[in-house]
This record gives C-alpha cells, structure tokens and sequence, in this order.
C-alpha cells in the first residue's frame, strides 16, 4: 500500500481551514463536501456530531480520482446543545435570533465531532470533545446587530468566538477553545499522530 501523504479536509468553513494549517501537517488539500445536515432531534449530541463528520468524510471518497494521493479524510461538525436542546446553524435570520435568545445568559455545551478516513482502505476513526461556552445577558440591539450583519448564519448556535462580534457575548469558558471554533486541535493532532503519523513526516 502507498504511504499516506495528504490530509483532505472536507470542509467549506474558514475557520477550519485556518486550524488545520496549525497541525503541521505538510500536505493539507482543501475539498469542500456537502450534507443534509437536517435531523430529528433524537440522537444524543455526541452520536450525531460524530455521524455528520463521518457522512462529510465519506461524501469526499467518490470525488477523490485514481491520481489524487493516498491519504487521510478529515470531516467534522460542531453542534450546540442547550437544556437538551440541539441547536445547529440557524436557517434564517428568525431563527438565529431565537438562539441567540436563548443563548442569552446560559451555559451551553458546544460539541465538535471529527472523523479520520483513510482514502483507500475507508479505515475509520471517530472522535468528539464538548465544551461548556456562558453568556451574559444579551441586550435585543445586540442581537438584532448581530445578526444583519450575517456573521452567525454559518455558525453552530448562531455565533462565532474566533474573530467575531459573538467574542463579547462570552463570559466563561470551561474546556477546549478550539472546539467553539470548530477542531479541537489537541485531539485531533493526538489523533492523527495515532492513526497516519506519516502525514507528519
């Protein structure tokens, strides 16, 4: 078997490629995959974070062309749970307010699922890590500004904490920053080195 060579991260988000870049990974490509991120609210958090990043990684392998190196598939995903309650990424402007409501001087729990697939053998590693993320109290002006100015339509839980507006909503944070943002880099570095240490060489 050839040596694996290339981390593909199959993600569209901007955040996630900027953190990818920080593993020393030498060889990263970027391809964008897309799911049906829609679900019944049934599964427990740390089930569906895993299985959304497991359906973007393996909606890559078809894509992937008998040239393209030998390597590793990186999808992941990050949900917001609060009071059990799944909040994904709002679908309108609506919907992201009534998050950001509710949101609104709580704890909740971010949850970000990776999924590690090797290209040719679709050997597979899953992995997650939770977060707990405190607001302040939000004042309705904020929230309204926050949200015409489209910034936390892409986001889990309707805002993000890396370069963002929804930075100074947060009060306390208890875990792993990385995980708000979308990787938790520790593990997934750890994780890596576990499963293709070669990408590293």
């Amino acid at each position: 078997m050839t040596e694996r060579t290339t981390l593909y991260l199959a993600s569209a988000s901007p955040r996630r490629r900027s953190l990818v870049g920080l593993l020393g990974v030498k060889n990263i490509v970027i391809r964008p995959t897309h799911v049906d991120e829609s679900h019944d609210g049934m599964s427990a958090p740390e089930t569906l974070v895993q299985e959304l990043s497991v359906a973007k990684a393996l909606a890559l392998l078809p894509l992937l062309e008998e040239g393209d190196p030998h390597g590793i598939i990186l999808g992941a995903d990050t949900i917001v749970e609060l009071h059990g309650e799944i909040l994904g990424k709002p679908t309108n402007e609506d919907d992201a307010v009534a998050m950001l409501v509710k949101l609104s001087g709580n704890t909740h729990t971010v949850y970000t699922g990776f999924a590690l697939v090797d290209t040719l053998t679709q050997e597979m590693r899953t992995y997650y890590q939770t977060t707990n993320v405190t607001f302040r109290e939000l004042a309705s002006e904020e929230i309204e500004r926050y949200v015409a100015s489209g910034a936390p339509m892409d986001k889990a839980g309707a805002y993000g904490i890396q370069e963002d507006f929804g930075a100074v909503f947060v009060t306390r944070i208890e875990g792993d920053y990385y995980t708000v943002v979308g990787l938790p880099l520790c593990s997934l570095y750890v994780e890596l080195k576990k499963f293709a240490p070669e990408l590293f060489l």
